[in-house]
């Protein structure tokens, strides 16, 4: 008897970090809303709507994200890693080319459907075939300034002082957010901040004034108008309804 290998699905969020974890099969996390912050054997990546991540079999994992994500979580028998397919295992954080980024919108699409069993089937061969074919993406220009600025988000960061830490102009930069994250510089530090002061609200019992200051908001006022304009919660009833998911758990 031929024993087929086997996937599975689900759609989840998550909040708080996780205790580490790890299993048999690999595992696909593919967010289509919001930011998943996940770690892998000590190497951590920012997932989201255009970033994914492949986790090895046997590999110990652990994630967390701000309010508002959801991800497809594929389990993925170890069989349909081939010779071809183990590339992706070494760089297991990528970012979804286009076709790849339909096929997840497909399958959140159909998430819920009776049939997504026998989809799912055919569907996760083709993601991995899609992630596998994809040619490496080039250095990015924005890698030195990102981590910077993702290790320091309290600096007094305008558009103008990003460009210089960058060493290009205020127009190059904006023409190379928009090529490589599709976002803008304010747009990006924003959603950085935010999810750095969820990320500290979530996991610690820091005053919020000062997870605020600490983000790069001028004062806990403005840190309460972003969330609130952005996330529709303010920073208290967010850490109030972390702490009450924790408790369920």
């Amino acid at each position: 008897m031929i024993t087929q290998p086997f996937t599975d699905l689900h759609v989840r969020s998550y909040g708080a970090r996780e205790a580490p974890d790890r299993h048999a099969f690999a595992q696909l996390v593919l967010p289509v809303s919001g930011a998943v912050v996940l770690e892998i054997e000590g190497r951590e990546g920012r997932l989201d709507p255009l970033h994914g991540a492949l986790v090895a079999p046997g590999a110990w994992h652990t994630q967390s994200g701000a309010a508002g994500n959801r991800s497809l979580i594929v389990d993925v028998d170890a069989a349909f890693i081939d010779a071809q397919r183990e590339r992706l295992l070494e760089r297991p954080f990528t970012a979804l080319p286009p076709a790849a980024r339909k096929l997840v919108d497909y399958m959140a699409l159909m998430a819920d459907a009776p049939a997504t069993g026998g989809v799912l089937a055919n569907w996760v061969p083709l993601l991995l075939d899609t992630l596998a074919a994809s040619p490496v993406q080039p250095a990015s220009r924005l890698a030195a300034l990102r981590a910077r600025v993702e290790a320091e988000p309290g600096l007094p960061w305008s558009t103008a002082a990003m460009a210089q830490a960058a060493g290009v102009s205020v127009s190059r930069l904006h023409a190379l957010f928009r090529s490589e994250l599709d976002t803008s510089p304010h747009a990006w530090l924003l959603a950085l901040r935010l999810d750095r002061a969820c990320a500290w609200l979530a996991n610690t019992t820091r005053p919020i004034a000062d997870v605020a200051l600490a983000a790069g908001f001028s004062d806990q006022s403005a840190l309460t108008r972003a969330m609130r304009d952005t996330l529709g919660v303010t920073p208290a009833a967010y850490r109030r309804a972390v702490q009450d998911s924790s408790k369920t758990l």
